[in-house]
């Protein structure tokens, strides 16, 4: 047992979520009657995903690999970040950031504060103390107030001259540069310090255990900046998880398709041990649950990959499509893929 995973659980009232809903429609129309919203913030934004965050990272890095550059991608956790947003800090940065004054601010005031919390285990249960920060977990107002909270972490990532991509809290920062070019690598490490500063002052925490540095590139450029990166002590690697993606130097995406491959026919091998008992509508239920959703997760990345590598994923279509229908393994497969559109 791990405390450090556990996390609050808010108890909140059907009611409650149908007002949290009305406010969250006017509070997102205002936000975007007025422009709002941070660019390069994807979470919780109506046509935002991290299927959008992702392409357009690594859309930016293709360019520069393209160029001849090489670019250096940092990627920066948070620990808890949900749970130590400070109310006062929130509400202010609604007043002064996003111009929300009088009954609306007192609504949303009313919203955050005078909420209480308890742990319970087995018969026990502690006292009940008030909460002085945090969002509320499963709530549907809380990740949109927790993205105007980090609003003016975008404003100062830009006065450091490094891009930046958003998704709640995980937030990607990388640069590009020619070969023996180490301006831009002191700018980054320059920018992560005053981030970590910043997150001090907001009561946030980057989780240093989670934060991830990976080079992308030409080989012997690469191989220029990774040494200048040691010798800040950066560490980096050569594939990191982004997002629930896996990205490698290459941008070959060979282990992401390795883990969906690995992790899908696992899944597909257990379903066809029960295909027998099953009737088709919930036979296709599961396929698309734990097939169709691994294969269908930010497939926009994978445009312009290799013959190859999409041809591992075809297989895993197949093979499922094969399951579902009942089709022995030397059939001819595009009729049976026609047939299920």
């Amino acid at each position: 047992m791990v405390l450090n995973n556990y996390r609050p659980i808010s108890n909140l009232p059907f009611l409650g979520k149908i007002i949290e809903k009305v406010g969250y429609q006017q509070l997102t129309d205002f936000l975007m009657l007025n422009n709002c919203f941070d660019d390069f913030q994807s979470g919780f934004r109506p046509h935002h995903s991290t299927e959008t965050a992702l392409i357009k990272v690594t859309n930016d890095i293709r360019l520069n690999t393209d160029a001849g550059r090489v670019s250096v991608l940092v990627l920066l956790d948070l620990s808890a970040a949900f749970d130590t947003v400070d109310h006062v800090i929130l509400l202010q940065r609604l007043e002064n950031w996003i111009g929300i004054s009088g009954t609306a601010l007192k609504w949303f005031k009313s919203y955050l504060e005078d909420r209480k919390y308890f742990v319970e285990v087995g018969n026990c249960v502690s006292d009940q103390m008030v909460l002085t920060c945090g969002v509320p977990q499963g709530s549907i107002l809380g990740p949109l107030l927790f993205n105007l909270y980090m609003f003016p972490l975008g404003q100062l990532i830009r006065s450091n001259n490094v891009f930046y991509h958003n998704y709640a809290d995980d937030t990607q920062i990388y640069i590009s540069l020619t070969a023996g070019e180490y301006g831009p690598v002191d700018s980054l490490c320059s920018c992560i310090e005053q981030i970590t500063l910043w997150m001090q002052n907001n009561s946030l925490q980057i989780n240093s255990d989670k934060t991830e540095i990976i080079i992308f590139g030409p080989q012997k450029q690469r191989e220029s900046v990774s040494s200048h990166l040691e010798s800040l002590s950066l560490k980096f690697k050569n594939q990191v998880g982004n997002l629930g993606v896996i990205m490698d130097s290459d941008l070959n995406f060979n282990s992401h398709i390795k883990s969906i491959t690995s992790s899908a026919f696992y899944h597909l091998k257990n379903i066809a041990r029960i295909k027998g008992i099953m009737s088709k509508p919930d036979l296709e239920r599961l396929i698309h649950a734990f097939i169709s959703s691994r294969l269908d997760y930010c497939n926009g990345l994978f445009t312009g990959l290799s013959k190859r590598a999409v041809r591992q994923l075809q297989y895993i279509q197949n093979a499922a499509a094969r399951v579902l229908t009942r089709n022995r393994k030397y059939n001819h497969i595009t009729p049976v893929l026609r047939s299920l559109h």
